[in-house]
């Protein structure tokens, strides 16, 4: 009677299983410790106007990112949405790459355009009487990179304008 070589011996089989077990759990213990991180906070603390080109107007919207966790947090690239008024104003994108550490927040400048037609229901918001120093806005956005893809952030209050928008031209 011959042995065949291609059958493996039952330690062996099961050396393998217990050893890939292991490296199982230690990998999903692994994942679920960068699942519990805490929300980055991110307020807006700025909008200051830049050049444009034409009818468009370009602001360059300033994020402060707070970072409530343990390790810090890195980047690479920006996307938000601004909403003024309750209505959609200005969106933008930026491949600026950074980290906000440990318990700690940076400042984020983000230039974002903003459509012909926001500029004119901001200005007709202005003229039926809507217009003031402040106004109640919505941020939403996302930090991309790290090895979850990023991470998605929200924020709203109130934001005082720039000159250009309190009053129609």
């Amino acid at each position: 009677m011959h042995s065949h070589p291609a059958l493996p011996r039952p330690n062996t089989l099961r050396s393998f299983l217990l050893l890939l077990g292991a490296l199982l759990v230690l990998g999903l213990a692994g994942c679920a410790s960068l699942v519990h991180r805490e929300p980055v906070r991110i307020n807006v603390v700025g909008l200051e106007p830049i050049p444009g080109e034409g009818m468009e107007m370009r602001f360059k919207v300033k994020l402060r990112v707070q970072n409530p966790n343990e390790t810090a947090i890195d980047f690479d690239g920006l996307a938000l949405d601004l909403d003024l008024n309750g209505r959609p104003f200005a969106s933008g994108v930026s491949d600026r790459a950074g980290s906000v550490p440990r318990f700690g927040e940076t400042l984020i400048e983000i230039p974002v355009s903003v459509s012909a037609i926001a500029v004119v229901r901001q200005a007709l918001g202005v003229i039926e009487g809507e217009g003031k120093a402040e106004v109640p806005y919505a941020l939403r956005g996302r930090l991309a990179g790290g090895l979850l893809g990023g991470m998605r952030f929200s924020d709203s209050g109130t934001l005082k304008l720039p000159d250009p928008l309190k009053t129609p031209r």
